[in-house]
């Protein structure tokens, strides 16, 4: 005890400092920046009215999910907490920009905020204005504050969907001796897979199970608008969908996008971009390369004509998930910009063939599963060609991207299950934590 409370008092001293001496540069962020501007007193600890919680006696559980990848990953459960648990208010908190607006989107602004900054005065303005029973973090979100904070309230820790990726594993090694201390107090760790487990247990993290990746629990999105819309627009043309691509990625796909429509006459490209601040610049380079384009923004049931177009710019949030469903093939980007790669699994609920670059590694688990069933193509070399290459082959061969499709739907399926065991270690800790309450 007392050697965290020396690890926490000097990390209390360091990360203060450190903001000091990178505040000119946040302050011209900020001021040039709306993304940085947006959510900044909250995140330095003012609670806002909408957030605060009459005590009545009512459980609050706090889920905090960084980005836009984990907010997804986790509304399910707190759909399925909602349901369970009716009494309680479950709230989300998130980093990013777009993982906030996609969570207010979904769950409402009265249940969302961005997390407070790791500093003393503004997490203990939000436990002690919030009160949770239950912190929830998602993936590998540990912040020595927060933790601190809450083990002297005795509120309860749990970490859920847990992992250590490739990249992060050497730093926490590194560090592993300022974290045991913490990371042992932590109540319950739900492991997305047995070497996520073991590396948790390196570090010094103690009650750690595998209870699978949350991101197999997709569920499809039936009654989606954009769905409704493409299909209307553009009845019997194909689609190929790259989703969540990054900064080369467009590039790359636009100027293999004449090749790839040639031996494919009557082709439709959506092209989703991962960052909302990137669409414009992704305007601009479709504008430039002189390729007939449109924003989903700007369809409408009214503009239900498409042979003049081939590309559509996704220039909106939270419906790339459900887009999937009218491709015949996707590319899943951050995988040729060596970003670690993003969620394979949308398109696969939907049967869709995913191709993917190299750079996989933020879901090595699930890409091997999908590799050990044939159920995903994954480039091996550097570069867009290969990718090109490969989305021209599955276009070429409806036969076969479609069997492939159909295993990566059933590799899905086959690994669901994680939030329902995640619900009953919830449940658990929360009943025990009852159980000691006098």
């Amino acid at each position: 005890m007392l050697r965290m409370n020396l690890i926490v008092w000097v990390y209390q001293l360091v990360f203060p400092l450190a903001l000091l001496v990178a505040a000119p540069w946040w302050l011209l962020r900020m001021a040039t920046t709306a993304r940085y501007r947006e959510g900044l007193t909250e995140r330095l600890g003012w609670v806002p009215r909408r957030l605060r919680v009459a005590r009545d006696g009512c459980d609050v559980i706090w889920v905090h999910a960084v980005s836009v990848g984990e907010v997804i990953a986790v509304l399910r459960l707190v759909a399925a907490l909602d349901k369970q648990r009716p009494q309680a208010r479950v709230l989300l908190s998130t980093t990013t920009r777009t993982g906030q607006q996609i969570a207010r989107a979904r769950l409402g602004a009265e249940r969302v905020f961005y997390c407070p900054l790791d500093l003393a005065w503004a997490t203990d303005a939000w436990l002690r204005a919030l009160r949770p029973s239950l912190l929830v973090l998602v993936e590998t979100e540990f912040w020595p504050g927060l933790l601190h904070a809450c083990f002297r309230r005795g509120i309860p820790v749990m970490v859920v969907n847990a992992r250590i990726s490739d990249r992060s594993w050497p730093r926490y090694q590194r560090l592993r001796a300022l974290w045991r201390p913490l990371l042992h107090r932590i109540h319950r760790i739900l492991a997305q897979s047995e070497m996520d487990a073991e590396r948790l247990r390196a570090l010094g993290c103690g009650a750690v199970e595998v209870a699978g990746n949350l991101k197999y629990d997709l569920k499809a999105d039936a009654g989606s608008e954009i769905v409704s819309l493409l299909r209307a627009w553009a009845p019997e043309r194909r689609w190929l969908v790259a989703g969540s691509t990054l900064e080369g990625e467009e590039q790359a796909l636009i100027a293999a996008w004449p090749q790839l429509r040639k031996t494919n006459g009557g082709l439709l490209l959506l092209l989703a971009p991962r960052h909302p601040e990137r669409f414009d610049a992704v305007a601009r380079m479709l504008h430039e390369s002189g390729i007939p384009w449109r924003r989903r923004s700007e369809l409408n049931s009214d503009a239900l004509h498409s042979d003049e177009v081939e590309i559509v710019l996704l220039d909106t949030l939270g419906e790339l998930a459900a887009a999937y469903a009218v491709a015949e093939v996707a590319f899943v980007g951050g995988s040729v910009a060596q970003a670690g790669g993003h969620n394979p699994l949308e398109p696969a609920l939907y049967g869709v063939p995913v191709v993917m670059g190299p750079h996989v590694e933020n879901f090595r688990g699930i890409v091997a599963d999908m590799q050990a069933e044939d159920a995903i193509l994954v480039t091996q070399t550097e570069g867009f060609d290969a990718v090109r290459d490969a989305l021209q082959n599955l276009l070429n061969d409806p036969a076969t991207a479609r069997m492939m499709g159909e295993r990566a739907r059933a590799v899905l399926a086959r690994h669901a299950g994680a939030t329902e065991r995640t619900l009953e270690a919830m449940h658990n800790v929360l009943q025990a934590k009852g159980k000691a309450q006098p």
